[in-house]
């Protein structure tokens, strides 16, 4: 990595800064629907939207209950607005991320899903957890309301997953995804659309008793606004501005009370039925099915979490997705991992490495190696990143244990809270490199791995022969390698170059030792050997 300080990091900075596309596109597919925005970028971290492209799908419904499943209509439905979404970004030449959230996230069969989006509308779909959605919902509403100094709550609530944020000054001090959504939630609890006292009873009940472990964990943080962002959040914002007589353009900062959403709330169970409430003042009549379920999640959120005024936010997932992209385009000159990555690595580094040293010295060696065998190994800066990331976590299992650390490292990185900045598949294919450092190689007979596509599997394979031989190179973990290059011809030749004359003869040995699942990969014997330091 490049320390931020060093003078290279000026040079590319203005590098990466060039590179940087004139418009980007995000879009969210959702749970409900499938929401794109494409925007120009007009600096200082600022964009100006050009077009939105808004459709509601459903994914979540059709399936089983629990929404384990996309059904065939579903996943029909999502891919042809898929389409749809893809003529457009053809219009405007935008890069786009294409975000999955609660319905792709939990479904068994959302490989399908992804394999069809891009098969059929070209568009590379990427499963994000919920902290991460937490948090790119978190940039958006610092895009869309001055509140980057003040302490907040973020409350963001889904077809099928509510997320909880509590946040200051750009920084994420906690953040929960729950399984609470307006579709989840009606379609467990009021499956008809009917209401009645016993079921709002049951629903309230739930949606407490889910909540309040967080509620009394965050107790402590500080929070002096309370923000919401969602269509179902906005469209409760709307039949309250509604009830009040008044006509507003715009939703984005509007606040309303604790008492006032009450007030709806008994306007909604006096409706009892989705066709009563499709006629309340305000009401977007796509969501009078569904309403019922967000609006308790909501009523409870604010119960929960001693909430008395929220204010709308406009501005969520789509465009903190936005400008998450435009940061990684920003970095893609550079030759380290965005700041956001590198200090969640680095925060899981010092909970869970006792040597980091090592992993700095295992991770330069890494991206030395790549750098020389990329072109023959058809590797491509995502790649750089992903064995950049699973060199310097690669021993944080040894936190829970020596004996077969490997293994929990693979548990530790798959399963952190802490790894901000990164997609689920991302996330997988760290922990799988950082799983397949040592001992067996990658083989389906693991089922993480059978899991992976294709590509993703020779890319696992590559990257963790990689690792191993830079391992090797730093085996008395004493940074006795200064540099290391990697020649190809017939044979790949390696050669290690020492530090101050030190001698380097175990480390020499100890990456040939580790050779053969790159001699494998690459089709050529691999020779290591030392070599005079680099003039």
């Amino acid at each position: 990595m490049i320390d931020p300080s060093h003078p290279a990091a000026d040079a590319t900075a203005r590098s990466a800064l060039e590179t940087l596309p004139e418009t980007l596109a995000a879009i969210d597919i959702g749970t409900n629907s499938i929401h794109m925005v494409v925007a120009r970028v007009i600096g200082d971290g600022r964009f100006e939207v050009i077009t939105r492209h808004k459709e509601v799908v459903r994914l979540g419904e059709g399936g089983d209950v629990q929404l384990k499943t996309l059904s065939d209509a579903a996943m029909d439905r999502g891919i042809a607005a898929l389409r749809r979404c893809r003529a457009i970004l053809d219009r405007y030449g935008s890069p786009v991320a294409a975000l999955a959230t609660s319905a792709v996230r939990e479904a068994e069969n959302r490989a399908e899903f992804i394999r069809r989006a891009a098969a059929e509308a070209g568009i590379d779909v990427e499963v994000i957890s919920g902290h991460e959605e937490a948090r790119l919902i978190y940039l958006g509403v610092l895009q869309a309301l001055p509140v980057y100094e003040t302490p907040l709550i973020l409350c963001d609530i889904g077809g099928g997953s509510t997320e909880v944020l509590i946040g200051n000054r750009g920084e994420v001090l906690a953040s929960r995804s729950f399984r609470l959504g307006a579709i989840r939630l009606s379609r467990r609890i009021f499956p008809d659309g009917n209401t009645s006292p016993r079921s709002m009873g049951d629903a309230r009940r739930l949606v407490q008793m889910t909540l309040a472990p967080f509620g009394r964990e965050v107790a402590h943080l500080p929070k002096e606004v309370a923000i919401g962002s969602s269509g179902t959040i906005e469209n409760l914002a709307a039949m309250i501005v509604a009830r009040r007589g008044d006509d507003l353009q715009s939703l984005n900062g509007v606040s309303f009370t604790r008492v006032e959403l009450a007030a709806l709330m008994s306007d909604l169970e006096a409706a009892g039925s989705t066709s009563a409430r499709s006629e309340l003042r305000g009401i977007d009549k796509s969501r009078s099915d569904i309403i019922m379920g967000g609006a308790v999640v909501l009523e409870q959120v604010m119960a929960v979490f001693g909430i008395d005024e929220m204010t709308v936010s406009e501005d969520a997932l789509r465009e903190g997705a936005l400008f998450d992209l435009a940061e990684r385009f920003r970095a893609t000159s550079t030759d380290h991992l965005s700041d956001l990555r590198r200090r969640s690595i680095d925060h899981l580094m010092q909970v869970c490495d006792d040597d980091p040293d090592h992993s700095w010295q295992v991770a330069r060696l890494s991206l030395q190696l790549f750098d020389g065998l990329a072109e023959l190994l058809e590797l491509t800066h995502f790649d750089r990143e992903i064995l950049e990331a699973a060199a310097l976590l690669a021993n944080v299992g040894l936190f829970v244990a020596h004996s077969r650390h490997h293994q929990h490292s693979y548990y530790v990185i798959r399963n952190s809270e802490h790894l901000a900045g990164f997609t689920d598949r991302e996330i997988e294919l760290i922990a799988q490199v950082a799983r397949y450092h040592r001992r067996s190689a990658p083989t389906t007979r693991h089922a993480p791995f059978a899991a992976l596509d294709a590509a993703d599997r020779t890319r696992v394979r590559a990257l963790a022969a990689i690792l191993r031989i830079a391992i090797g190179l730093d085996r008395s973990h004493a940074g006795l390698v200064d540099s290391v290059d990697g020649s190809v011809g017939d044979t790949l030749a390696i050669i290690g170059h020492a530090k101050d004359g030190a001698d380097i003869e175990l480390e020499v040995f100890a990456a040939s030792e580790r050779t053969g699942l790159l001699a494998e990969v690459s089709g050529r014997d691999v020779v290591v050997s030392a070599g005079a330091p680099p003039s």
